[in-house]
């Protein structure tokens, strides 16, 4: 693992290790100190997307004070893309424990963004003695909309480039620009990047076989319905603004979670850990230290 007395770059904290029979690619780094507290965090489902491109810019900050992993979930980046054999929260969940056991992690706080919101809120719910907080943002799974529409804007466009035989860098940018309330941060290179990852053969079957899970077994991704048997303290983070997964499908969850409170971003959509990632990474490293 890399201390913060060294730059951190996604060469030097690039690790994998086997977990449940997969190979799972991971970002690591954290303090030189082996008391330090563990940090897990899940990105989320759009086409490209990993662990490093969810929260990169985020890990120097959370690894001055936690040991961090930036898991990619199994099907995405560079981890194997098995078929699930079950729907693809438990699946990517149980396979997380097993990383866990692997590196000698007993606990862990959460977060998970999106697809990954509802993959740490199944590792709460499912391993719950190996998840200490949860910070979820815009999570899947444990929102219920309310009142915007489904599927979503965002939903709509992520479909529209995984279901064509040829997705195009417009569907692309598209797609990406649904995700932000300011669609500056959408840049040129950021287009190209999330493109070349997301029509990468791999990446596309691996995308392919997520989706079919959730076909497979509709009913266990609804994990709003089981909100209330989480016992770990929640935090809630939605952008006013989401379009992927609006504020008011978090209400429920609200509701739901015995222990959960809820940070709601102004002038932000779906990426919060970017669009507000000052604001957000203080208000994670609170949450977990107090």
């Amino acid at each position: 693992m890399i201390t913060t007395s060294a730059q951190v770059t996604y060469e030097n904290t690039s690790r994998t290790a086997k977990a449940g029979g997969l190979t799972l690619h991971f970002h690591e780094a954290g303090p030189a100190s082996p008391d330090a507290p563990v940090v897990i965090m899940l990105h989320g489902g759009g086409p490209g997307a990993s662990g490093w491109s969810n929260f990169g810019g985020n890990l120097p900050v959370f690894a001055e004070r936690f040991r961090t992993l930036l898991i990619d979930q199994p099907c995405y980046g560079r981890s194997d893309k098995p078929e699930p054999d079950q729907d693809f929260f438990s699946y990517a969940a149980d396979k997380i424990a097993a990383l866990m056991d692997e590196l000698a992690i007993p606990r862990a706080h959460f977060i998970g963004n999106s697809l990954g919101g509802g993959t740490a809120t199944r590792m709460a719910l499912g391993h719950p003695d190996k998840v200490a907080k949860l910070l979820l943002m815009g999570p899947g799974g444990i929102s219920l909309n309310l009142f915007a529409p489904d599927p979503t804007e965002g939903i709509k466009r992520l479909f529209e480039f995984s279901l064509s035989e040829e997705p195009t860098r417009e569907q692309m940018r598209t797609f990406l620009t649904t995700l932000a309330y300011d669609p500056s941060i959408v840049t040129e290179e950021l287009v190209e990047e999330r493109y070349a990852q997301a029509t990468d053969p791999e990446a596309r079957l691996g995308n392919a076989r997520m989706g079919a899970s959730f076909a497979k077994w509709p009913q266990d991704t609804m994990l709003w319905r089981e909100a209330h048997r989480i016992t770990q303290p929640t935090l809630l983070t939605w952008g006013r603004e989401d379009r992927v997964n609006p504020l008011d499908g978090g209400l429920l969850a609200l509701k739901a979670i015995p222990d959960a409170r809820l940070h709601v971003f102004p002038h932000c959509g779906h990426w919060a850990q970017t669009e507000k990632a000052d604001e957000f990474n203080r208000l994670a490293i609170d949450f977990f230290t107090h």
